[in-house]
């Protein structure tokens, strides 16, 4: 497995993030999409990583050096404010380019 595809992540504190296991060899993250990655760290807890993809490429958004085992609850506010960021975002871009094409730019 080459990770997990971040699906929803809940608003609540506690609440779950759904995620889909990606395949060695998955095309490139398209934008606003995050990916997961997370394996044992040397010590304790876990070695997390999160990628974000954009419009032409995939950025390192945030790692969590030896998680603790409950990291879920660690990185879900990270993942929850990108995600509503990438959302707007795409509506922002949406907006802008429907009035752009009434306007006739």
């Amino acid at each position: 497995m080459h990770g997990a595809l971040v699906r929803r992540v809940s608003a609540r504190p506690d609440g779950p993030l759904d995620v889909t296991w990606l395949a060695t060899g998955t095309p490139r993250l398209s934008l606003g999409r995050i990916r997961l990655h997370w394996e044992p760290a040397s010590l304790t807890g876990w070695d997390v990583t999160a990628h974000l993809g954009l419009a032409t490429t995939e950025v390192h958004l945030a790692s969590w050096p030896a998680a603790p085992d409950d990291w879920p609850r660690l990185v879900r506010p990270t993942l929850h404010e990108v995600t509503g960021l990438c959302a707007a975002l795409t509506f922002a871009t949406n907006a802008l380019d429907l009035s752009n094409r009434l306007a006739g730019v």
